[in-house]
């Protein structure tokens, strides 16, 4: 059994726009920073043995929902002139990590053009049911995918879910602020159901029921309620499933015909045949690289963007940058 620290790349990096504050140089040593300190306190903590890079591609959803993250674009073309040089710059930089991991480190490093990072960390799990994954990302889509051999790490917030829990850097229960309570673990089947329901506004995946209530009333089935029905497709389902609700453009949609839509783009053990071919032969047909001097290669690194609290340790945050993938010492002990 292996446990494999699998890095949400793209949403470590960029992360740290929405959480440094200071000029461009300063937010970039710092994303540059959170991303490698994130990967050393997870191998740390975990026990790691491998590292998997899980990088961005062009997204089949787009090719399925015509919508999704359309609201991205938009986004993007609201840019002033200041946060589009902030965002070229970024991206500039975080190319030049890329090209380090892929090609200065041992990681093993996941692209396809038409997946995203969630499908290759997602296939990736389901293609070593019997070892250990911590994810590092502060996605909130993959509360889907705990469970007790997969827990989510933040290396913003140092808090990790787990199929028990949240708990802080010191294993100590997370307490929610609303009941004084240590914060349970999430039920991944209800989030995912309730997500399929009420969409995702920040991947632009539109409601199948807008203004659904959690708990229904005496003459209208609620979301616990067909939850509790889900398994058996009995009366309370089928009711909340059926029912049609007219959008702001005159058009009809029946609830089961978009939520089955939503599962297809957001559950991650869903998606159509075609893709999971694809993230099967990306996440099965691994080759262990043999890079010499990982240690050394990233001091060079660290000297370029001037990271010298890295540079000074740069032997353990070179360790899961340097472990290799262990088909081999799995194949030789077959």
């Amino acid at each position: 059994m292996s446990t494999y620290i699998l890095l949400d790349t793209a949403n470590v990096f960029f992360r740290a726009r929405h959480v440094v504050r200071g000029d461009i140089d300063t937010k970039v040593g710092m994303a540059i920073h959170i991303t490698l300190n994130s990967l050393k306190k997870a191998w740390d903590d975990f026990g790691g043995d491998h590292v998997v890079v899980c990088l961005e591609g062009r997204s089949w959803r787009k090719d399925f929902y015509e919508p999704y993250k359309r609201n991205r674009k938009e986004a993007r073309a609201a840019m002033t002139a200041k946060e589009e040089e902030e965002d070229r710059v970024f991206w500039e930089i975080f190319d030049e990590l890329k090209t380090f991991l892929i090609e200065k480190t041992n990681v093993t490093v996941l692209r396809h053009e038409r997946l995203e990072a969630d499908d290759l960390i997602a296939g990736w799990i389901q293609n070593h049911p019997n070892d250990d994954h911590v994810i590092i990302s502060t996605d909130g889509d993959f509360a889907q995918l705990i469970a007790p051999n997969v827990r989510q790490y933040n290396g913003v917030t140092s808090t990790t879910i787990t199929h028990e829990g949240y708990f802080d850097d010191k294993g100590n229960p997370v307490i929610d602020k609303k009941t004084g309570e240590p914060k349970p673990a999430p039920n991944p089947e209800w989030l995912l159901f309730e997500k399929c329901i009420r969409g995702d506004t920040s991947d632009n995946v539109f409601s199948a029921y807008p203004g659904v209530r959690k708990k229904g009333t005496k003459n209208k089935v609620g979301l616990f309620e067909a939850f509790d029905d889900k398994d058996t497709k009995g009366f309370n389902w089928n009711n909340l499933m059926l029912q049609r609700w007219v959008d702001h453009n005159g058009e009809e949609h029946r609830v089961i015909d978009d939520y089955n839509r939503n599962v297809t783009l957001c559950d991650l053990t869903a998606q159509p045949a075609e893709i999971r071919k694809i993230i099967d032969n990306e996440t099965q047909n691994v080759e262990s690289k043999n890079v010499a001097q990982v240690g050394l290669r990233l001091m060079k690194f660290c000297a370029k963007w001037d990271m010298q609290r890295i540079a000074d340790q740069a032997a353990s945050y070179a360790k899961p940058l340097s472990a290799r993938y262990p088909n081999e010492q799995k194949e030789m002990s077959v």
